[in-house]
């Protein structure tokens, strides 16, 4: 199993944490990042969720993320950040 195969800014991490504090999620939802679609129409999934059997969960510095198994690959070295409006994803 990976240490952390995501990467989450401070900034990030702390609208995250913020997020889920302030609309009372429960502590089992986490942050899930995956991909939508394949090949060059593929996009970012990024969203709150439960972890399901298919799923890997990590304690990346304190936030828990959620990865289908099927799309770790994909994200493999993402870095997860948070401008002004949402949040982004650089690979």
């Amino acid at each position: 199993m990976l240490d952390n195969p995501v990467r989450v800014r401070a900034e990030a991490r702390q609208q995250i944490l913020d997020t889920l504090l302030a609309n009372k999620i429960p502590r089992e939802y986490g942050l899930r990042v995956g991909v939508r679609g394949g090949g060059c129409g593929s996009s970012w999934l990024l969203g709150f969720d439960t972890a399901g059997p298919a799923d890997e969960v990590y304690n990346v510095d304190g936030v828990r993320v959620i990865i289908d198994r099927k799309h770790l690959l994909y994200v493999l070295g993402a870095e997860i950040g948070y401008e002004t409006g949402g949040y982004t994803v650089d690979k």
